[in-house]
């Protein structure tokens, strides 16, 4: 008879520790701990460090700047700056649609857990392996389209001193390699070093946008007309269509505003995340826009010769490095430029950051090779080590396409682009469509504007996807045609038949823990009728 009340009061104690353990969850926990996680990773910064996170990732400096002279050959300064509006601001509507799902489930798998929740019961396998693939062949490209960018930033500047000894796309490459490598040592930090690094960073994004906007304007002589920034369209794309050409502008815009679902991939690591990650997501997009059209409009008053400075074969590539040189002189510009790398590099950094998380996510559930291996955390500084060099490796492999071919980096900011834009399709069309009546919404949501939204929202995202596998210069020969198809069929090629082979038979979703034991989402409802 005493054994048997030994054994009650000890599983009493369990139970009122467990129940007092619940009670010093703060809310985070709570709700992390109700969409079947524990809380494993460090929540230690804030929703501003959130949005500074984000904001590095689609900043202006970082994503403009290497494309800005390719996109003013194609349709011109007005065609540069109208394209940048526009996609600013399907974008923005993009962002709340996003920012609305994120303030409901807030966790690291961010787009792929969303679709789990958004999709039927026999479709959450493939729903969430397709988009979670998706989001990240959009992020890793993104690392490798970054630090290529920043490498030909640095081989620009040395060409500035240098003139008769430009780099190679081989040494470009070489130095691209050892700035995913630092990326890499950065991202085995504590992440509230991490957090504190991109507060700095957005600071320093402001002022050199601030810098290069007012001191460009007040240095370089003579300034471009009005009449040449907002009426002159430049067709030097090749096509015949001036409408294709104008739409060919929407990469350079449109690669720069992605990548800033991070902010959603960095919820479990946020305080007040219902609050704060829906807001760095949505924020980052609508300061960048503000911030993007008033540097476009800067930089091109700075054009003093469109055809020596944008249209020559000898102009230092990537242009605006030219126009700063004319505009300026060399010690201005070897200013500009360093506020241009510091936010590019920055920008690489916090993408390694959000696709690492990314990939811990989609480990967690056993959705990668080697899952066990990417799911570890440093016991030291509670971060995904492994998965922050598996993604350090894959970008610098892909970045040897860069060597390959001359138009290698448009399909590879393509393909950043596509994976991205895709992701954030699927859990909007679920949203407004299967989830219509069923969807919970978060603290933020945008009412009875969300379905409008979502439509919007979907369109533009089909849009873009459609836009950039299409060819990008003209005439199409082997050497120009845009070849971001390719890889990005590949992969997706692999990955499905990799899920369709072995993985369909134990991927069921995100995995979740109810009462201590691993059930999948779609064993939710009959646990529920279980203990009830």
């Amino acid at each position: 008879m005493s054994t048997t009340e030994d054994k009650v009061q000890v599983e009493s104690a369990k139970e009122v520790e467990e129940a007092h353990g619940h009670e010093e969850m703060d809310a985070d926990e709570r709700l992390l701990r109700s969409l079947g996680y524990k809380q494993d990773l460090n929540r230690s910064i804030t929703g501003f460090s959130n949005f500074a996170i984000a904001f590095s990732c689609c900043s202006v400096l970082s994503g403009l700047t290497p494309l800005w002279g390719d996109a003013m050959l194609d349709a011109g300064s007005m065609g540069v700056i109208w394209g940048w509006v526009i996609t600013a601001f399907f974008t923005t509507i993009v962002s709340l649609s996003l920012g609305e799902i994120c303030s409901a489930f807030p966790t690291t798998g961010g787009l792929y857990f969303w679709v789990s929740r958004l999709a039927t019961s026999d479709w959450v396998p493939l729903a969430c392996w397709v988009t979670g693939w998706f989001n990240w062949i959009g992020l890793c490209f993104g690392i490798t389209s970054v630090d290529l960018g920043l490498s030909q930033f640095i081989a620009g500047v040395i060409q500035i001193w240098q003139p008769d000894a430009p780099l190679s796309v081989y040494a470009q490459y070489g130095i691209f390699v050892g700035i995913i490598i630092i990326h890499g040592i950065m991202n085995s930090v504590a992440v509230n070093w991490n957090g504190l690094m991109n507060q700095g960073a957005f600071f320093a994004n402001m002022l050199g946008i601030l810098l290069i906007v007012i001191v460009g304007l007040a240095v370089t002589k003579p300034l471009a007309t009005g009449e040449f920034v907002f009426t002159q369209f430049y067709n030097g794309s090749g096509f015949s269509s001036d409408g294709f050409a104008f739409l060919l502008v929407i990469l350079q815009s449109q690669y720069t505003l992605s990548g800033y679902d991070s902010a959603a991939h960095m919820s479990e690591e946020t305080k007040n995340s219902q609050n704060g990650s829906p807001f760095g997501l949505i924020v980052s997009v609508v300061s960048n826009g503000v911030t993007g059209l008033l540097f476009l409009i800067g930089i091109s008053f700075m054009v003093k010769n469109f055809d020596d400075q944008l249209a020559s074969e000898n102009a230092i590539q990537p242009q605006m490095v030219q126009v700063f040189l004319d505009g300026v002189g060399p010690a201005w510009t070897l200013v500009f430029l360093i506020f241009v790398m510091i936010s590019i590099f920055f920008c690489g950094a916090a993408l390694v950051l959000g696709s690492s998380r990314m990939v811990y996510a989609f480990a967690r559930d056993g959705a990668v090779p080697f899952s066990k291996f990417m799911h570890t955390l440093n016991p030291k500084t509670k971060t995904p080590v492994n998965a922050v060099w598996a993604n350090v490796i894959v970008a610098g492999v892909v970045g040897v396409l860069y060597m390959i071919n001359s138009t290698a980096y448009e399909a590879i900011v393509s393909v950043n682009t596509i994976g991205s834009q895709l992701s954030y399709l699927v859990p909007i069309v679920l949203r407004i469509t299967i989830s219509r009546k069923t969807f919970v919404p978060g603290p933020f949501n945008l009412g009875r504007f969300s379905t409008i939204a979502g439509i919007i929202s979907s369109c533009w995202l089909v849009f873009t996807c459609c836009l950039f596998i299409t060819p990008t210069s003209a005439p199409i020969t082997a050497d120009t045609m845009n070849y971001a198809i390719v890889p990005f069929a590949f992969i997706m090629i692999c990955s499905m038949g990799y899920f369709f082979i072995w993985g369909r038979k134990w991927f069921k979703g995100p995995v979740r823990v109810v009462n201590g034991e691993e059930i999948v989402l779609g064993d939710d409802e009959s646990e529920q009728s279980k203990a009830q």
